[in-house]
């Protein structure tokens, strides 16, 4: 044991091959040296790039993202490359190198303008066909339209909504389907950029008769949606594969073509900077996007993209950008295979629920149902949290027929609010089942959410919490806690807006606030309006781990080498974005702070070193936080050859 207090013993085979005196001063110099190398790198125009030794680049190709398109050009001057596919709107582009992605990638990093350089990330539809069932469940063919009480909303409501546009994107329909066809969908093709969205697959027909099913042809099915215009953006293949930046094509396509809605049954483990800058132009444009949440709750029930985009890891349903909807059953429960956790915002039904069915979709995918009573058309039971998304979209386009002046924030608050839960949340359901028709009454009511919803934020720093509110037509507020489970009130009523509490470590908390009238009751107690959305925070810590990975030397003596450490969590509600992580390099007798660097969605940090020939060791550090212990990697061996 080191006697020297909270210093870990030295480590060996670290320095240069020099004498006894010689050796300390070298070390040092060394150390200084490649700390001016990254501070001098930092301050230099340098792109985020995948680096993962042995990982494929799909197609060959890698994804960059640009500041201009000047600097575009000035980069392919440089670096010659086929263009696959561009995206100005974001500054995205796909580009094919003729050699080496990987050399490619490296060099194209370092030119000025480019902001980052990653590899296309997969995307999937989230159906589970598989599980329809034989026989009718529930007695009615299209069960779930009663259930989310669809059938409740009054024709002039469904009239309105042809006022709106729902944009499913998925692996395109069959627009010869009745219910679709009644609609005379707009149509596109992201893969082949023509009107041409045949679906061989089936999952993109099944899921838009859910959002936008016709509910006047006296045929088949019925949407949520009642009388919306319906748009397919087609960004699948046949087997129901596409990428991320399709995925952002498509959503960019349907936002400049007028989708008002634009649901998402699909997603992946990752995300992108293409993914998050399509969202953010949806975003950025009012546009309310709809989002499954995964069924692999048996797969270890990780996070997913987009639906971790729009309702954030670790949010318990406040704020969010958007819904990420969840399956349930028949008996308004989870499904067995739908994902769950702290960002999950609503649930609709999920498990063998009715739909239209694609006449070129394989019959072992999406098996038919005879349909008494129906002419024409295919019909069929299938699953998955991506057949509860489009439920969402729909009641969506209604909630906005109701009351057009909302904001896209406003229309999804209120589908939470008036969900099964009725204000409550929870990890499995979130706000609770959809329930269309307490949704758009909320929506015409003279007490929308614009006017009357109390809004609860906070600023939390280290173990004090600041919380300010506010709202209109209350005389005072009670302030409300959950603490570890266990619900108190903290201020049973008062005037002010604001408040501030100290925090105890290894708690979780979910503040409310309620609007009280003038003799001291909930203003209108049946109406879930006047609560707050729960503002929530935790204290307790989830265990970490840090990994570190280096390329190989590149370039003459001295050589360059990017370092790439990884933050990560066992706990999927912990974000890891943002953190920051301290690259420490040892100089023969303990551990020297070299650079910091904060990481990125995925966990990551990256470095830049440029070293003289010798031999390095290197770790990465992250000090813990509230929510999340502290880690160290294992040291890392570097070495530069002279060249």
């Amino acid at each position: 044991m080191d006697s020297r207090a909270g210093r870990p013993p030295p480590e060996k085979g670290v320095g240069l091959r020099v004498s006894a005196g010689q050796k300390r001063r070298e070390l040092v110099a060394a150390a200084v040296a490649g700390l001016a190398a990254l501070l001098l790198s930092a301050g230099a125009t340098s792109a985020a790039t995948d680096l993962r030794a042995g990982v494929a680049w799909p197609r060959g190709a890698a994804v960059v993202s640009y500041a201009s398109e000047n600097a575009l050009r000035a980069a392919l001057g440089r670096e010659p490359a086929v263009v696959l596919r561009r995206i100005p709107a974001l500054g995205i582009a796909v580009l094919r190198p003729p050699g080496s992605p990987d050399r490619f990638a490296q060099r194209l990093a370092r030119l000025p303008g480019i902001t980052s350089v990653e590899r296309e990330v997969a995307r999937a539809p989230y159906a589970e066909p598989a599980l329809a069932p034989s026989v009718l469940p529930g007695g009615a063919y299209q069960w779930q339209y009663a259930a989310v009480k669809a059938n409740l909303v009054p024709e002039p409501i469904q009239r309105a909504a042809a006022a709106l546009t729902i944009a499913v994107i998925d692996t395109g329909a069959d627009l010869s389907a009745p219910d679709l066809a009644a609609k005379a969908p707009t149509a596109w093709n992201i893969r082949t950029r023509t009107g041409d969205v045949a679906d061989g697959n089936g999952h993109g027909t099944f899921v838009a008769s859910l959002a936008a099913g016709s509910v006047t042809n006296s045929e088949g099915m019925a949407g949520t949606g009642g009388d919306v215009r319906l748009m397919i953006v087609q960004a699948g293949a046949a087997d129901g594969s596409f990428t991320d930046v399709q995925e952002a094509a498509a959503i960019v396509w349907a936002v400049d073509n007028g989708a008002k809605i634009v649901n998402l049954s699909l997603g992946g483990r990752d995300t992108s900077v293409a993914e998050r800058r399509a969202i953010d132009y949806a975003v950025g444009r009012g546009v309310l996007l709809v989002a499954a949440v995964g069924n692999e709750a048996g797969d270890g029930n990780p996070v997913e993209y987009p639906a971790a985009l729009l309702q954030p890891p670790g949010s318990n349903g406040v704020g969010g950008r958007g819904l990420a909807v969840a399956a349930s059953t028949i008996t308004g429960q989870r499904a067995s295979f739908s994902n769950s956790g702290s960002h999950v915002s609503l649930a609709a039904p999920g498990e063998n629920v009715f739909g239209a069915v694609s006449a070129a979709a394989p019959a072992d995918r999406f098996p038919r149902v005879a349909l008494p009573g129906s002419s024409a058309g295919l019909y069929g039971f299938a699953s998955g949290t991506s057949f509860a998304a489009p439920q969402v979209a729909g009641a969506a386009a209604l909630v906005w027929a109701a009351n057009p002046s909302l904001s896209a924030e406003q229309v999804a608050s209120i589908l939470e609010q008036t969900a099964s839960g009725r204000g409550a949340w929870n990890p499995e359901l979130g706000f609770g089942v959809l329930d269309v028709a307490a949704a758009v009454a909320r929506a015409q009511s003279d007490a929308a959410p614009a006017r009357t919803l109390v809004q609860l934020t906070g600023i939390r720093e280290g173990r004090r919490v600041t919380l300010s509110w506010v709202g209109t037509g209350a005389a005072s507020y009670r302030l409300a806690v959950t603490e570890n489970g266990v619900p108190r009130v903290l201020v049973p009523s008062t005037t002010t807006t604001s408040a501030s509490y100290s925090l105890a470590s290894g708690s979780t908390y979910a503040f409310t606030v309620v609007a009280l009238d003038a003799v001291g009751g909930e203003t209108g107690a049946s109406r879930p309006w006047a609560v707050s959305r729960p503002w929530a925070v935790s204290l307790v810590q989830a265990p970490a781990t840090v990994t570190v990975a280096a390329s190989k030397p590149y370039g003459p003596t001295p050589s360059t080498i990017d370092v790439r450490a990884t933050l990560r969590s066992r706990d999927p509600s912990v974000t890891i974005a943002g953190r920051s992580l301290v690259l420490e390099s040892f100089d023969g007798a303990a551990w020297v702070r070299a650079s910091r660097a904060t990481t990125d969605p995925r966990g990551g940090a990256r470095w830049r070193f440029t070293l003289a020939a010798g031999s390095y060791r290197v770790r990465v550090r992250f000090a813990g936080a509230d929510d999340l212990r502290a880690a160290i990697s294992r040291p890392l061996a570097l070495a530069v050859r002279r060249s």
